[in-house]
């Protein structure tokens, strides 16, 4: 089925706003920024360096995030080791979250709330409508060894995975997920992503549109059915 590209990069397609690429600078080396009406979400993967906005300065390093607003530029400057990133960009045409909160412009992992997902799942979100990414949720997924049952969500989303091994199971079969691994699913499309490792965390980061919360899942009828729930 060839759903999932191994070099972290997801185009563009039709009827979607979402498109994922990645970025490496060698140490001292500078890329710009801008896109006049996309949002454009960085997730930051290796190495450390700079995003220069303005006359502002934010420090970038492993598991931080940035988020640049469509019409924004911004420089990338990459340190002694060099810096890589994911990037993601959200076109205009999507519905937009009301702002929930004051806008930032880079977080880190450890600063980020969590939240419960499907199964012993968790997450943190990095940036959303509470601070200023109104057109999509850009969040980090964590998976304990095992795979959740079969689900869906109303989201279009981009998941990319740092470091393996897993795997996502789709309804037409199964493919292996390694470091730098990306996939799309669609609305409503039933999918796991499983951990296939037996005593390690998978850690993934997904970003989806429109703009929302990531445990907002969905269970088909026949796993659905198996569940009781107390009135």
């Amino acid at each position: 089925m060839a759903r999932v590209s191994t070099d972290g990069l997801v185009p563009p397609t039709e009827g979607s706003a979402l498109a994922l690429s990645s970025l490496r600078l060698a140490a001292g080396s500078e890329n710009l920024i801008a896109d006049g009406t996309r949002d454009t979400l960085l997730s930051v993967s290796g190495g450390a360096g700079w995003l220069v906005l303005a006359d502002e300065t934010h420090a970038l390093a492993e598991a931080s995030a940035a988020l640049l607003l469509a019409g924004q530029e911004a420089a990338l400057e990459a340190g002694a080791d060099g810096l890589a990133v994911v990037r993601a960009t959200v076109g205009p045409s999507v519905d937009r979250h009301a702002p929930l909160g004051p806008r930032e412009t880079v977080v880190r992992l450890d600063e980020a709330g969590s939240g419960k997902a499907t199964g012993a799942r968790s997450f943190q979100v990095l940036f959303g409508p509470h601070n200023g990414s109104t057109r999509a949720t850009l969040f980090a997924g964590f998976i304990p060894p095992g795979k959740a049952p079969w689900h869906y969500h109303l989201y279009d989303e981009i998941v990319w995975v740092p470091e393996g091994p897993g795997r996502l199971h789709l309804e037409e079969g199964v493919e292996e997920l390694g470091a730098g691994s990306a996939f799309r699913l669609h609305p409503r499309e039933v999918h796991i992503v499983e951990n296939a490792s037996p005593d390690r965390e998978l850690t993934v980061i997904g970003i989806f549109t429109p703009a929302g919360s990531p445990s907002a899942a969905y269970l088909t009828p026949d796993v659905a059915a198996e569940y009781r729930f107390a009135g």
